[in-house]
């Protein structure tokens, strides 16, 4: 209750290596206390120089929240060493500080297999495929395999897991595969597999489905066509009758006539006298131009 009220930091430490001397069963209890005043890296390098961690088990639990890359690499280590691979698996998931790739390859040469998995499932985070998928393969682990080919959006990676079951015998696999990456494989190419090593029976629910699925697609297509050309069969019927319409007055002949209450006055001059009156938009007095109709 008394440290927690001091201001000088570098105290917190000196306590911390005081418990850890005299009271090493009080030392979650005072990091407890001291949690929001300390660093937790340092924390942890103090407690790794003097090979301790496990003493402090809870207390990265607590603060794991925060995904210090010191924390999560010291709880992941401590969970190696208990060999607890479902703690392991949900802290990689949860809390990503830390190095996938050192990780993976430290956990793919250990002799439990769910560590070479989670080493497997590490490279597939990180987005090596191969790695992952070879692996996995190594283990007989082919579900994940499969998962991973298909989560790669990778066609010829998966095409080559297609085949190593092909040439392994794995039949049953050859038929989960199709299934699972079936929007990534060539049909072309699952047809000719299927036929030189006698695996048609195998791969016909994919060829059903793939051909369902064209059938589909063709069917679509063919209508957005259709409609399509009607609609621009419509609309050119109806750029037609507007240009019948709004062309016919220009398109008509024109008519010369004469008005017969309009008389031209000799000396070529006007008189007002015998209601003479000069015609509107005319070359000449007495005439104008009417449309035939």
């Amino acid at each position: 209750d008394i440290l927690v009220k001091i201001s000088n930091v570098e105290l917190y430490y000196k306590a911390l290596r005081f418990y850890l001397d005299e009271q090493p069963l009080l030392i979650c209890d005072l990091l407890s206390a001291l949690t929001p005043r300390i660093d937790h890296t340092r924390v942890v390098q103090l407690f790794q120089k003097s090979d301790n961690i496990p003493l402090i088990k809870s207390y990265l639990i607590s603060v794991q929240e925060s995904n210090n890359r010191a924390v999560n690499s010291a709880y992941n280590d401590l969970l190696i060493e208990e060999e607890d691979y479902k703690s392991l698996r949900d802290s990689i998931d949860h809390f990503d500080n830390f190095d996938n790739i050192a990780l993976a390859q430290r956990l793919e040469k250990y002799e439990l297999l769910e560590f070479r998995r989670i080493a497997a499932h590490l490279y597939k985070k990180n987005k090596r495929w191969k790695q992952s998928i070879e692996l996995s393969k190594q283990d007989r682990l082919y579900k994940d395999a499969i998962a991973t080919a298909a989560e790669s959006r990778d066609a010829s990676i998966c095409e080559g897991l297609l085949r190593y079951f092909v040439k392994t015998f794995q039949r049953e696999w050859f038929t989960v595969c199709l299934y699972t990456c079936s929007d990534l494989l060539r049909p072309d190419i699952v047809l000719e597999l299927s036929w030189r090593h006698g695996l048609m029976d195998f791969a016909m629910p994919y060829m059903i489905h793939t051909v369902r699925e064209s059938l589909g697609k063709i069917s679509f297509l063919e209508q957005r066509e259709a409609e399509r050309t009607e609609r621009e069969k419509q609309e050119g019927d109806k750029d037609n009758e507007n240009t019948q319409s709004n062309g016919g007055m220009m398109n008509a002949p024109l008519m010369l006539t004469y008005n017969n209450n309009q008389q031209v006055p000799g000396n070529g001059a006007y008189s007002p006298g015998m209601g003479m009156q000069p015609s509107v938009n005319s070359s000449q007095p007495g005439y104008s131009f009417q449309a035939f109709r």
